[in-house]
């Protein structure tokens, strides 16, 4: 951090960096270089084949948007696919010809999975399509930023992100320093040592367009001490380009890792949660600067880079290829393969993969091809377990704990993982190299990383998903309250107008048909008349039946008590001697004892006959007081009513109506008293 505020404190006072300083960084081994195989010979454009094979995805991002049909006749340049999204970057016919199919076919990828890929068919003509140069130096960056969205080109130092999201629309990038990736660190590549070498002059141009997309003020060429004739040759060329120096930095792999060669070549150390742009700095690769000079002033897109061809080949060379080129062709370029080939490796040896068949094409992120033999790349040892000796740790250049990061992900524990800062691991296969127990660190390293990816990806979906249903369910609760809402105005707006609608109706009622009121009131009056005669009525019959009741009850006690008396005297006879005399009383009381059982009955059913009438009573009263006051209503031309159950509230409203209704009659009987 003290480095780059010094750093920025000399930007701000004028100062110009220390362009002679180089500032080591932690870590870093020195595997043999092999670049002097294919630096032997200059640059050779390779011809067209008989069939080219575009995948669509060739670069970090969203695939882009197929625009042709099969069948369709296109010209070199022209766009076959365009950006989809703002990570994407779109495709180009590298040659002209007819587009032979589009589906899927097998690209190069560790997976060996194939994947959608436009087929093209060339007619061997090289016709280019209408080109549109730029005058970059006119033009407002909106629109070359724009333009540089429609290019296709990606950084060709083997990332492939795309080009254009390295800068703003805006031209606020905060962008103070450039430094061009020139280390080419990995063993055998040497596309960009050559590329330097030819076209020097080019490339400086590319960088003086992408200072001006920035707004930067220096650059800085960083590039390794083992290409004496690339460094003099970038020296010179940069002499034209104001603010620009060519720093050499010691031949150490991964010196060409964009984070290691900013702290190289400018002594600053970004913190692992930021970017080099958070601190000012943009670091692009020289053979992406030499496409975006191609593209502004010629206005030619991405349709071919320089690809490295080595390993165990007859004739290893750099090669100028179009996009989509067979590996193939590339192979009898370089003279064919030398026996004991085993297999091809798309990179260089240390972060490249093993090409799943050799019927793959050329890709934006095929820098180098390496054919492989035991001799040149023995199979790796049998793994043994780990004897903690920290080598690992010594060569990371990330400062990581790698031996550490190993068991987690043996183990999967990956969230222990992650708070060892897995993801800053760059995968330069450091620990792998220098590894005593031949352990694959990296593997390891890829595997949790993928879980790790795979596990938030679901995770994002789950509180995708969530957050939808929650959404879900406010919704229709919102819409259920909205209905009720709306039914409950609906009743009360009808509760209103039927209000209303029914004072109107009395007030016409009132006003039209006085004397029909007074009939109604008269019937009224005659059934509250008639209610209280069969209410006494009622009464009486209820009377005269507890009477009854009560007589019977009186007898059955009487004839008990002198059944009693008899027993008793008989008993006393009987204990005192008389017994000629008892025989007359116990005759009477059993006498009296069966004359009571006999006359029982009888007064059992003498009273259900009785309770039988005076229910059957009961309700021929309530039957004539109907008949009374239906004969009432009808001769008073209403219907009767039945208040007895009704609610305070409609109580209260037939008292008003009867009110009204007397107010008429007395109203009427004013004005003609005859007419009672």
């Amino acid at each position: 951090m003290n480095s780059i505020i010094q750093f920025a404190g000399k930007l701000l006072r004028g100062q110009a960096a220390d362009t002679d300083a180089v500032h080591k960084f932690h870590g870093g081994v020195h595997p043999d270089g092999q670049k002097q195989q294919s630096t032997t010979a200059p640059i050779k454009k390779l011809a067209i084949p008989e069939t080219l094979v575009l995948p669509l995805r060739q670069h970090v991002g969203y695939i882009p948007k197929i625009k042709v049909q099969v069948g369709e006749r296109v010209l070199k340049g022209q766009m076959l696919a365009e950006a989809e999204g703002t990570l994407s970057a779109a495709i180009h016919a590298p040659t002209s010809g007819t587009v032979a199919a589009i589906g899927e076919a097998v690209i190069p990828h560790p997976s060996g999975l194939p994947d959608m890929c436009i087929t093209l068919t060339p007619d061997g003509l090289d016709e280019w399509t209408a080109l549109h140069p730029v005058d970059w130096r006119n033009t407002d960056k909106k629109t070359l930023v724009a333009n540089l969205r429609s290019s296709g080109i990606v950084g060709l130092g083997g990332a492939t992100f795309p080009t254009h999201i390295k800068v703003r629309a805006d031209g606020r990038t905060g962008i103070h320093t450039l430094v061009i990736n020139a280390a080419e660190c990995e063993p055998y590549i040497t596309c960009d040592d050559m590329l330097m070498r030819e076209r020097a002059d080019e490339i400086v141009k590319g960088m003086e367009i992408v200072k001006f997309l920035l707004g930067a003020e220096n650059c800085i060429v960083g590039i390794e001490d083992n290409k004496p004739e690339a460094t003099a040759a970038m020296a010179e060329a940069c002499k034209v380009l104001p603010g620009t120096s060519v720093k050499v930095v010691p031949t150490l792999y991964p010196s060409g890792d964009a984070r290691r060669l900013i702290h190289l070549v400018l002594g600053m150390e970004i913190p692992h949660d930021k970017r080099s742009t958070d601190v000012g700095v943009q670091v692009f690769n020289v053979a992406t600067v030499l496409a975006i000079y191609r593209y502004f002033v010629y206005g030619e897109p991405a349709v071919d880079r320089i690809v490295t061809i080595t390993g165990s080949v007859n004739s290893p060379q750099n090669f100028e290829v179009l996009f989509g080129t067979p590996l193939q062709s590339l192979i009898d370029a370089a003279g064919g393969i030398k026996s004991g080939t085993t297999h091809f490796i798309m990179g260089g040896p240390m972060m490249g993969f093993d090409l799943p068949t050799i019927d793959v094409p050329i890709t934006k992120a095929a820098n180098c091809i390496i054919a492989a033999t035991p001799d040149l790349f023995a199979p790796p040892p049998p793994a043994m377990p780990c004897i903690r000796c920290a080598r690992c740790a010594d060569a990371c250049p990330v400062n990581l704990q790698p031996q550490e990061l190993y068991w987690f992900s043996k183990s999967d524990n990956f969230e222990k993982a992650r708070d060892y800062n897995l993801f800053d691991c760059i995968e330069c296969g450091c620990c792998t190299y220098v590894c005593p127990s031949n352990i694959p660190l990296v593997q390891y390293y890829r595997y949790a990383k993928s879980e790790i990816i795979a596990a938030d990806k679901a995770k994002e979906a789950a509180d995708l998903a969530r957050e939808r249903n929650e959404f879900r369910l406010a919704r229709i609760e919102r819409e259920k309250m909205e209905r009720a809402q709306k039914h409950a105005e609906r009743a009360a707006a009808g509760k209103a107008e039927n209000t209303k609608t029914a004072d109107a109706a009395k007030s016409d009622h009132i006003k039209t048909d006085p004397v029909k009121t007074e009939s109604a009131e008269a019937a009224k009056a005659a059934a509250a008349a008639e209610t209280p005669t069969a209410a006494a009525n009622a009464d009486d019959a209820k009377k005269a039946a507890i009477a009854a009741a009560i007589e019977r009850a009186k007898a059955l006690k009487a004839a008990s008590q002198t059944a009693e008396t008899q027993k008793n005297a008989a008993s006393t006879g009987t204990d005192t001697g008389a017994t000629d005399s008892s025989q007359p009383a116990q005759a009477a009381q059993t006498q009296a004892i069966e004359q009571t059982g006999a006359d029982q009955p009888k007064e059992d059913q003498a009273q259900a006959e009785q309770a039988k009438k005076d229910k059957q009573a009961l309700i021929a009263a309530a039957i004539e007081r109907a008949k009374a006051q239906k004969l009432a209503a009808a001769q008073a031309g209403i219907a009767p009513k039945n208040v007895d159950d009704a609610s305070p509230a409609v109580k209260a409203e037939i008292s008003e109506i009867d009110a009204i209704r007397e107010k008429a009659r007395q109203a009427a009987k004013a004005q003609d008293p005859e007419a009672e």
